[in-house]
């Protein structure tokens, strides 16, 4: 069982930045990938990051590309998403979400293919 906590969210302008983080418990073993999700109103959850159990291979979704990147703190239990230049669409509760996986290069981009998700935060950015 992993329990996930996301944190970081908040309001900024278009053009800011912020770093969402998502700490992980409840396992002694890391191999599980992580993936970041959000989901504005009336949307369905869309893909945003994801980041293999190693850190080595990741992927994000077409809007963020060269924007937001992801990374993993190990020793911490903690995946970060940094957000730059942020945009009005960006807006939405985002979640962290995780499965074991016993390949290194693995990560999910479909909901249905992560067993543990955290509660959300929420970023809104205005123009």
């Amino acid at each position: 069982q992993i329990q996930l906590v996301e944190s970081g969210g908040g309001t900024v302008q278009a053009g800011d930045s912020l770093r969402l983080s998502c700490a992980a418990s409840g396992s002694t073993e890391n191999n599980y990938a992580v993936s970041w999700f959000r989901q504005a109103p009336g949307k369905e959850r869309e893909f945003v990051a994801g980041v293999s159990w190693t850190g080595s291979n990741k992927k994000y979704g077409d809007s963020v590309l060269g924007r937001f990147t992801v990374s993993r703190e190990s020793a911490k239990n903690t995946v970060y998403l940094q957000m730059n230049n942020l945009k009005p669409e960006d807006s939405g509760a985002y979640y962290c979400a995780a499965a074991r996986t016993m390949s290194s290069r693995w990560y999910g981009v479909s909901t249905d293919e992560l067993s543990y998700w955290g509660q959300g935060t929420q970023v809104t950015v205005s123009s």
